[in-house]
C-alpha cells in the first residue's frame, strides 16, 4: 500500500507535467505550518527558475488542475500562497477512503523496504559471571527495538547477545576456584572420568568469584601469574579447565536469558567471543601472506587510515606482541564468521559511542583485507550515556554501578506508589502486576524517547509520571480506547469496520496522523532512530486525546455516527499497539 505523501506526489508530478513543466517539481511535503494547511508544495519556486516565470502564476496553475477534473474529490483545498507556495489540503472522503484501505493492510500501509535482506543486530554485549547493571540497559533497549523495526520493514533479522566470555577473566574465576576448591576434580592433572554435570558454583558464587579474584590480582603478584597460566591452559584446550569453563557459560547463560526476560529482550544467537576463536589463526595467517598485517613495535598491525581522513586513524592494532589477540582481532574474526554462516547484507552494532574509534578501524580493517564484501553494510549505532540528575552516570546511592534488576524494581515501586495514591481503592494485586507493566514502559520509553546518540537523564519521578511525553501516558491512551470500546460492546465493535468522512477538524487531524504511520516506522529504520516512533505516539496520543475530550462518543444517538467513531478508536488502538510493540513493551487492560 502506498502512502498518501507518495500519492500526493503522483497526483502533483501529473499535474506539473500537464501543465507543460518538469513533474520531478511535484513533490508534496507535510506542511511545516499546519496552521494554514496540511500538506505543500514548493516545486514552483524552483520551476520558476527554469522557465523563467513568476513562481505565484505557476501556483495559480497547478491549483486550478488539482481542483479540477479527475482530482477534484482528493483535495478540499489547493491554494497558491506568495511567492509560489501551494497550500494543500485533503477532501475528508479521501482521507477516510485511505484509512479504511490502511486498516485493511497487515502492516498498516507500510512498505517492506527490507524484503530478501539479511540484517544482524549485535546489541547486549555482557560478560559472563557477572551481573547485569544500568550501563547495559541502554544497549539491550536500543538494540530489541531496532530488531523489530527491522523485522517489521521486511527485514530477517538475526539479533546476537555478542557475550564477553573469553581472555583473563576466565583465567581468573579458575584460579580463584582452585585456591577455594583445590580437590575438584577439575585440577587434577590425572583425572580420566567425566567430569560432573552439576557446576560448583552459582550465579551468587560466580558474582563474587570474579570481583575477588580480579581485586587478588592487582595486589597479589603470584595469583595474577597463576590466573594467566590458567587462562593460557584453557585458551590451549585443558579438559579440566575447558569443562569448568562450560560451567560458567551455562550458568551465566541462564541467568542472563531470565534477567533479558524481564527487560522483554530476546536473542536469536547466544554466541561470545569464544566461539570465534578456531577462526584466527588461519585468519591471521591471511591477512599477513596478502601484506595486510605487519609488525610494529613488536605488534600486528593493520593501516586502517584514508587519504581523506580529516583526523588521525591509527592503525588496527589485532596482535598484541606475545601474540595474544584483542578485542579487535575477535570482532573481526566474529565477521568473519558470520560471513560464513549468515551472509548478511549488513551488520548493525548497538554499542557505547565510546568505542566509535575501535569500530571505525574494524570496518575498515574488515573491508580492506576482504572478511566482508564490498556491498556489506557495517554500521556501528554509538549511544551516550544514561546520567543520574548530577550529569554523571547513573550510580547508586552509595556511588557504586547499580544493578539492573535494582533498577527495575526500584522504578516498579515507584510506579506502584503513584497508583495507590492516585486510586486507594485499587486492588493491591492488580496494582502490582500492573506496575510491572508500566514501570518497563516508563524505564524503555524514557530511553527511547531520546535520540540514540545523546546522553540523557534519568529522572524516575519525572519518566513514571501519568502526563506529558512518558511511556505510561501512552499506556493510558490505549487503556482509555480500550475501555471504550468494552464499554461500547466488543462483539459489536468488530462489526464496526468502517472510518467515515471526518466532520470536526481534531478528528480529522487524529485521522491525519494516523495515515503517517508507515512514514514514522520508515523513518525509524532508515535512521536508526526508534524515538521517531516515540515521537509519533505521542503525537498520537495527544491528538486522540484531544479528539476524546471534544467528541460525544458512546453519548452519539447516531448509530452509523457512533459506529464510524468506533471503527477510527480502533485503528488508533492498533496503530498505538503496534508502535509499542515496534519498541518493545505492551499495555495493560486497565489502569
Amino acid at each position: 500500500m502506498r502512502a498518501i505523501i507518495d500519492i500526493l506526489s503522483d497526483i502533483l508530478g501529473e499535474a506539473f507535467k500537464s501543465a507543460g513543466y518538469d513533474e520531478n517539481y511535484g513533490k508534496a511535503s507535510v506542511s511545516n505550518r499546519p496552521d494554514l494547511c496540511e500538506y505543500q508544495c514548493n516545486g514552483a519556486l524552483s520551476a520558476a527558475k527554469q522557465y523563467h516565470k513568476a513562481p505565484i502564476a505557476i501556483a495559480n496553475e497547478i491549483s486550478e488542475l488539482l481542483l479540477s477534473g479527475k482530482y477534484s474529490g482528493i483535495f478540499q483545498k489547493a491554494q497558491p500562497a506568495a511567492p509560489g507556495f501551494i497550500n494543500i489540503d485533503l477532501s475528508p472522503a479521501f482521507l477516510a477512503e485511505h484509512l479504511n484501505a490502511q486498516s485493511r493492510d497487515d502492516k498498516l500501509g507500510t512498505d517492506e523496504i527490507g524484503k530478501g535482506k539479511k540484517i544482524i543486530v549485535d546489541y547486549g554485549g555482557p560478560n559472563v559471571a557477572k551481573p547485569l547493571h544500568v550501563g547495559h540497559l541502554r544497549a539491550a533497549i536500543i538494540g530489541e527495538s531496532i530488531k523489530r523495526i527491522y523485522r517489521f520493514c521486511g527485514y530477517e533479522v538475526i539479533g546476537d547477545v555478542h557475550l564477553g566470555d573469553w581472555g583473563l577473566q576466565m583465567g581468573l574465576i579458575i584460579e580463584e576456584t582452585r585456591l577455594r576448591h583445590p580437590d575438584l576434580c577439575y585440577f587434577d592433572p590425572d583425572f580420566t572420568g567425566e567430569y560432573p554435570k552439576e557446576a560448583p558454583f552459582t550465579i551468587s558464587d560466580l558474582e563474587e568469584i570474579y570481583p575477588t579474584a580480579s581485586s587478588r590480582s592487582k595486589t597479589d603478584e603470584g595469583f595474577a601469574a597463576a590466573a594467566h597460566e590458567a587462562t593460557f591452559r584453557l585458551q590451549n584446550g585443558d579438559p579440566g579447565y575447558t569443562a569448568l569453563f562450560r560451567h560458567i557459560i551455562n550458568i551465566s547463560v541462564a541467568d542472563l536469558k531470565k534477567n533479558y526476560a524481564n527487560l522483554g529482550v530476546t536473542f536469536d544467537l547466544w554466541k561470545g567471543e569464544s566461539d570465534v576463536q578456531k577462526y584466527i589463526p588461519d585468519m591471521l595467517a591471511d591477512m599477513k601472506s596478502k601484506g595486510f598485517l605487519y609488525e610494529s613495535e613488536g605488534a600486528g598491525v593493520i593501516d586502517v587510515s584514508e587519504p581523506d581522513d580529516q583526523k588521525e586513524i591509527p592503525p588496527c592494532l589485532v596482535q598484541k606482541s606475545d601474540g595474544a589477540s584483542l578485542y579487535a582481532t575477535t570482532d573481526l574474526a566474529t565477521l568473519l564468521e558470520r560471513e560464513k554462516l549468515y551472509h548478511p547484507d549488513g551488520v548493525i552494532y548497538v554499542v557505547d559511542k565510546r568505542q566509535s574509534m575501535h569500530f571505525l578501524q574494524v570496518f575498515r580493517a574488515a573491508r580492506k583485507t576482504g572478511i566482508v564484501r564490498p556491498e556489506t553494510l557495517l554500521f556501528f549505532l554509538g549511544f551516550g550515556t544514561m546520567n543520574g540528575k548530577d550529569g554523571k552516570p547513573f550510580k547508586t546511592r552509595e556511588g557504586g554501578v547499580m544493578r539492573l534488576e535494582t533498577l527495575i524494581s526500584d522504578i516498579n515501586e515507584a510506579v506502584y506508589d503513584r497508583i495507590m495514591e492516585s486510586s486507594p481503592d485499587a486492588d493491591p494485586a492488580e496494582a502490582k502486576a500492573n506496575s510491572k507493566i508500566i514501570g518497563l514502559t516508563a524505564l524503555k520509553y524514557a530511553d527511547l524517547s531520546n535520540q540514540p546518540t545523546k546522553d540523557y537523564v534519568f529522572d524516575v519521578a519525572r519518566f513514571t509520571s501519568f502526563e506529558g511525553n512518558t511511556g505510561p501516558y501512552i499506556l493510558y491512551t490505549i487503556v482509555r480506547i480500550k475501555s471504550i470500546i468494552r464499554k461500547y460492546g466488543e462483539e459489536k465493535a468488530k462489526q464496526a469496520t468502517y472510518v467515515l468522512p471526518a466532520k470536526s477538524q481534531l478528528e480529522k487531524s487524529l485521522q491525519l496522523l494516523l495515515t503517517r504511520f508507515s512514514d514514522a516506522v520508515l523513518c525509524a529504520c532508515r535512521e536508526y532512530a526508534p524515538n521517531r516512533i516515540c515521537q509519533y505516539i505521542y503525537d498520537l496520543s495527544n491528538a486522540f486525546n484531544s479528539f476524546y475530550h471534544e467528541t460525544k462518543i458512546l453519548a452519539e444517538t447516531d448509530e452509523n455516527k457512533k459506529a464510524g467513531y468506533i471503527a477510527l478508536l480502533k485503528l488508533t488502538e492498533r496503530t498505538l499497539g503496534q508502535c509499542i510493540e515496534l519498541l518493545g513493551f505492551e499495555a495493560p487492560e486497565r489502569m
